[in-house]
């Protein structure tokens, strides 16, 4: 049997931890590279080095099949400086050994004050200065393939599950740690929001990645997750894994994280994306499912009780014998 190699940067975070851990379930070999290296484990293989760093990127991308480019600045700190070069490290290292190159996408590429479904072609206008970095990321990787690299893009809604990252969820809805006594609910009233679970986006990159040699050099595709048409479904999920039905949903107190922001480089960011809850958008997924036959999806309460449980949100999960 020829084993396939994928290289992974930002294994240690959500995205690109799932991802690994789907490929290693498909046979894949893996490689991380990371700052800080985890203990040796079944089908991957910890490397020392940095993203920032090309020739370390190029020496652990030696021999690999596919680079999955799931890193980002923790925090959203330095995003500006740092997003781009990290990505063009990645974009020379898969030319240089013939790799196809993954990216998990967003849907801060769009204008959602004229958008409220996107196909996989349509205009991008970003409202934010997250979203334009994520635009030009996707402009870098076109120009790259129309020189003779692959890249696969995959464009989610906003992630949570058992690796959270910096999600909303953990960072705003739900206090890691802690039994949720209250839901902290970022959007307005009647608003449909996307969401993504982290291991289904996993199970996605690995059935596309298993389909290299039938994908257009440039490929993108939109993973639709689950859509919240008004607000309450995803809240409802939080209530079923608590098994509280009245556990109480609260508005995000956005006319108070201002007087945070100075001090705190997420809350700016935060703030931000405000736009996004204002404002719905469903991401039309029937490219992915025409390829795949089906778009990978774990049943919302199942997901939402996985998460929680990780998180150490459930009660049972955080009483002391």
């Amino acid at each position: 049997m020829t084993y396939k190699t994928a290289l992974i940067l930002g294994a240690n975070g959500g995205v690109g931890g799932e991802t690994a851990r789907a490929l290693i379930a498909h046979g894949w070999q893996m490689r991380a590279l990371t700052r800080t290296p985890r203990a040796a484990q079944p089908g991957i293989t910890w490397l020392a080095g940095d993203a920032m760093d090309a020739a370390a990127v190029l020496d652990a991308a030696d021999g690999v099949d596919a680079i999955v480019h799931a890193v980002n600045p923790p925090g959203y700190r330095n995003w500006s400086r740092l997003v781009l070069p990290m990505l063009d490290n990645s974009i020379a290292a898969a030319q240089a050994v013939g790799a196809r190159l993954a990216l998990p996408g967003t849907i801060y590429n769009y204008d959602v004050g004229t958008i409220a479904v996107a196909m996989v072609d349509s205009p991008q206008h970003p409202v934010t200065r997250k979203g334009a970095i994520r635009v030009a990321m996707e402009q870098r990787i076109e120009a790259a393939c129309r020189g003779g690299m692959r890249a696969v893009i995959l464009r989610a809604g906003d992630f949570f599950g058992p690796r959270p990252g910096g999600s909303w969820l953990s960072q705003g809805m739900v206090t890691p740690g802690k039994p949720v006594t209250a839901i902290t609910y970022p959007g307005d009233r009647g608003i449909g929001h996307s969401w993504a679970y982290l291991p289904d986006v996993g199970e996605t990159f690995a059935q596309l990645l298993e389909r290299d040699a039938t994908l257009p050099d440039f490929a993108r595709y939109h993973f639709a997750g689950y859509y919240d048409p008004d607000g309450t479904l995803f809240p409802g999920a939080i209530r079923n894994a608590v098994g509280n039905p009245a556990l109480p949903v609260r508005r995000m107190p956005w006319a108070l994280l201002p007087l945070i922001a100075p001090f705190n480089a997420t809350m700016r960011e935060l703030i931000e994306m405000r736009t996004f809850w204002r404002n719905p958008l469903a991401l039309d997924h029937r490219d992915l499912v025409a390829l795949l036959g089906a778009e990978p999806h774990t049943p919302l309460d199942q997901a939402m009780a996985t998460t929680l449980r990780a998180l150490g949100c459930l009660p049972h999960e955080n009483r002391r014998e």
